[in-house]
């Protein structure tokens, strides 16, 4: 069965995002030594699960990109990956191999869970995560933690309703100081009552 993995960069203080949806402080994150990571990760999965924000921003800039300012692997699996934005108020999905649901998120992520074949990964999309968390469909979580404090903005995660027990399996030290630690939830059962 494939995965759904949250990939995301975040603040020390819990924001992925600025308050107006800003991602300027990721600059100088993305080394060398990030690219690496970034393109092994990216020859792990087929398909992009993005909510309609995250999906307009990458939509926006991927299709224009250039070898200046980014890893030519990177543009390229970005753009002809499957990418699969979940919005009711889309109309269109037109970024290159890209398709629109409107209807049950869940539904549809367990659907897409028993097809063959790679991983599956969220960039972004806060409310997609807090959709998919309380109900188990996420299978690992690379929250990349960026050495600063945005002291307000848009939380990673949000309204999860619940608590979502985690086990830290792994963390990596890069050399701009941005920390990935990768867990994976314990499925704990939970109490009746």
């Amino acid at each position: 069965m494939r995965s759904v993995i949250v990939s995301n960069l975040m603040s020390v203080d819990g924001y992925m995002a600025g308050p107006g949806g800003e991602i300027d402080w990721f600059a100088g994150l993305a080394d060398r030594e990030f690219e690496e990571y970034a393109v092994d990760h990216l020859d792990s999965i087929d398909t992009m699960l993005f909510g309609r924000v995250t999906y307009e921003l990458m939509a926006s800039y991927w299709p224009t990109a250039t070898t200046e300012t980014d890893d030519a692997r990177i543009i390229k699996a970005m753009n002809n990956c499957r990418k699969i934005v979940f919005s009711k108020t889309l109309d269109r999905a037109d970024w290159k191999n890209s398709s629109l649901v409107k209807g049950d998120i869940a539904q549809e992520i367990r659907k897409l869970k028993i097809q063959p074949g790679k991983n599956m990964v969220i960039y972004g999309s806060g409310g997609l995560i807090s959709a998919l968390a309380p109900v188990g469909l996420i299978d690992e979580y690379r929250v990349f933690v960026a050495p600063l404090l945005l002291g307000e903005g848009r939380p990673l995660f949000r309204e999860l309703g619940r608590r979502i027990p985690l086990r830290l399996v792994d963390s990596r030290t890069f050399g701009t100081g941005l920390v990935v630690q990768k867990y994976l939830p314990t499925h704990e059962k939970k109490e009746e009552g």
